[in-house]
């Protein structure tokens, strides 16, 4: 980023759009895509724990071992929309999965 001896003032959009990629490039989409997995996993870990469960009871709950639970909020990446789901009943959350196409949108809840 090349300044005149100002600091050059940018939203985030535009600092993403320069350090990584516009929106809709290979980076750009991988780059959200990571960033929406980790945020899947805080939110998981944010509600076990408003629900006052460990991961241990919440991996009964879901049928899955503790390690899973640990590895499913710290890494969303290798694990089923199938687990996911039962996580979040198992919560008693709801959770809604929004599918984007270029020509429309498809919604599972």
């Amino acid at each position: 980023m090349k300044t005149t001896g100002k600091n050059k003032m940018m939203s985030l959009d535009q600092l993403k759009d320069e350090q990584i990629g516009k929106v809709g490039t290979p980076d750009r989409d991988a780059y959200e895509f990571e960033l929406k997995v980790d945020v899947l996993g805080e939110m998981i870990k944010s509600v076990r724990k408003d629900r006052h469960l460990t991961q241990e009871q919440l991996g009964l709950l879901v049928g899955v071992n503790k390690s899973q639970i640990s590895k499913l909020e710290r890494n969303t990446k290798n694990v089923t929309i199938e687990t996911i789901l039962k996580v979040f009943r198992a919560l008693k959350t709801n959770i809604k999965f929004t599918i984007e196409n270029m020509d429309e949108k498809y919604g599972i809840a």
